[in-house]
């Protein structure tokens, strides 16, 4: 653990500095910052293997800063964690779907937040094992190529970009072209155990996925009833 660098965004000192002195005694080495600008400068810098942000901070907000780290090339494959005091679906699904790892409402105990790290960092290490057996590092589908080294996809060899879940979504299910994937199962395997998210969270982004794929938005199909499977037309 003693590598593992971690981000703890929050306007509130006292916040920053219960959670610091529990992380760091665990082994873990932690940047703080008071507001989103800051968080996306340091994020940018220094590349955590996890962001733990606020929402309701002034400026720019934890929503915000969470999109600007999706879309940033060098920081699109940080894992996110929200914790906050906004408690209602509403809140949690939008994190979840602008591509957050985790949503934890405030106040928790240090020990349950540490238990809650462990496993996200945990469940990224174990993806990247798992994806370096079973998945190339680049893999070609047709025109799409989807590179997991640096979460870029080519479509008729120009670059678009696809947010941290978005990529996912998409690099499994092309992955495993031709099998049927339901609803439940993708979000066990993209979203984890842990973390709560509704079936509608997995339709959202396989919409975002197909507008993004234009031409071949065709490719990945609805198995009505059933869920989602990725299938290159001819």
């Amino acid at each position: 653990m003693s590598e593992q660098t971690i981000l703890i965004v929050d306007d509130e000192q006292d916040i920053l500095d219960l959670i610091s002195y529990n992380l760091s005694k665990e082994g873990f080495k932690v940047h703080t910052a008071i507001n989103g600008l800051q968080a996306v400068e340091i994020a940018s810098s220094v590349r955590p293997d996890l962001v733990i942000l606020d929402i309701m901070m002034p400026g720019m907000d934890g929503f915000e800063v969470c999109r600007t780290l999706r879309n940033n090339a060098e920081t699109a494959a940080t894992a996110i964690m929200f914790l906050t005091a906004k408690s209602g679906e509403i809140d949690q699904v939008l994190g979840l779907e602008l591509g957050a790892d985790d949503f934890i409402q405030k106040p928790i105990s240090p020990r349950v937040l540490i238990a809650r790290v462990k496993t996200i960092l945990r469940r990224g290490i174990e993806r990247v094992r798992t994806e370096t057996v079973a998945a190339p590092e680049v893999l070609r589908v047709g025109s799409i190529e989807i590179n997991r080294q640096n979460y870029t996809v080519r479509i008729d060899g120009t670059e678009r970009f696809f947010p941290k879940k978005e990529f996912e979504l998409l690099a499994f299910l092309a992955t495993n072209e031709g099998k049927v994937f339901s609803r439940e199962s993708l979000l066990r395997r993209i979203w984890g155990e842990s973390v709560y998210v509704v079936d509608r969270t997995v339709d959202v982004h396989v919409s975002k996925v197909r507008e993004k794929l234009g031409n071949y938005a065709s490719f990945i199909e609805t198995v009505k009833g059933v869920g989602y499977r990725f299938r290159q037309h001819q």
